[in-house]
């Protein structure tokens, strides 16, 4: 392809079973009702691709796929919105994750997730990336991105094409590994993107400002602490405050909100914006997705 590609995304594609609002009582004996149950596309990768291309990006997704009903829908749905397939793997090795998600009044959610979601014998340690502005690590952490090899080995590649390195970040699957593992890929990250959560977690660490210090010190450039509907938390280096969410009266689904945020952000690098103004570009994007369901709007 002749035009660079603006936004790779790697990582989790999964599809989301939501069920809203559950009746505490059942109607009948072992019965529940919800107000509605629904199939969508989701997973960090997915939703982060799709929103970008939304945005008018020329985005492709690198992502497992299983050879399966779940694995048509996502490859059907990511090319519906016009993101770019070709480096999609897909193999008959593995189950499409579904992911069951029960999603409260408020918004809130609760995810019950399979075995299907660790991967198992998937390796990216031989995929070439094509040259891109941007190369997002959608679901880092987590399957398929845990090997820290094969973070590495992807890594290297998109600096050796000149590529910004941004990272979005999950929780493990196991407790075998910590962030001292992947200190060989830390610095090559520009922009990292935890959830509240997960910052702590790798951090050990509670306060903001110290949480933002320690991954700096581990030699990432930019860090943004995701906050819910505290906001977000920002570091460069060279200033730090506290970025308070837009206020949204109806809130619909908070699913995939940390990855439209993510979306966001990534958008106005590419547009070359300031680094608050990115900031700002994330906290809309994210305010607007969470007054939908599902992960991609």
């Amino acid at each position: 392809m002749s035009t660079m590609i603006d936004v790779i995304c790697i990582g989790q594609a999964v599809i989301d079973c939501i069920t809203k609002e559950k009746e505490a009582q059942p109607y009948k004996p072992n019965v529940y009702r919800a107000s509605t149950i629904g199939l969508f596309t989701g997973g960090d990768a997915v939703n982060e691709s799709i929103a970008l291309s939304n945005l008018g990006n020329l985005v492709s997704i690198l992502c497992a796929l299983g050879n399966d009903m779940a694995g048509d829908i996502i490859f059907n749905e990511v090319s519906k919105h016009g993101v770019l397939t070709d480096l999609i793997q897909r193999t008959p090795s593995i189950t499409t994750p579904i992911a069951n998600l029960q999603v409260n009044q408020d918004g809130s959610r609760i995810s019950i997730n399979s075995n299907a979601t660790r991967l198992e014998g998937i390796s990216f340690d031989s995929i070439s990336l094509p040259p891109a502005k941007v190369v997002s690590f959608a679901s880092l952490f987590r399957p398929p991105l845990v090997h820290p090899k094969t973070i590495e080995h992807l890594m290297k590649r998109a600096k050796q094409n000149g590529s910004i390195i941004c990272a979005d970040t999950k929780l493990p699957l196991s407790d075998n590994l910590s962030i001292e593992d992947y200190n060989d890929i830390l610095p090559l990250i520009d922009y990292f993107f935890p959830n509240e959560n997960e910052a702590k977690y790798y951090s050990s660490l509670n306060d903001y400002s110290e949480i933002t210090k320690f991954f700096h010190n581990k030699g990432i450039h930019n860090v943004i602490i995701k906050l819910g509907d505290k906001g977000c938390y920002v570091s460069n280096q060279k200033e730090e405050y506290l970025v308070e969410a837009i206020k949204i009266e109806n809130i619909i689904d908070t699913t995939g909100a940390g990855d439209h945020f993510v979306a966001g952000f990534i958008n106005g690098i590419i547009q070359e914006h300031t680094f608050s103004e990115c900031v700002n570009m994330a906290m809309q994007e994210a305010a607007k997705s969470i007054s939908h369901t599902g992960g991609n709007k």
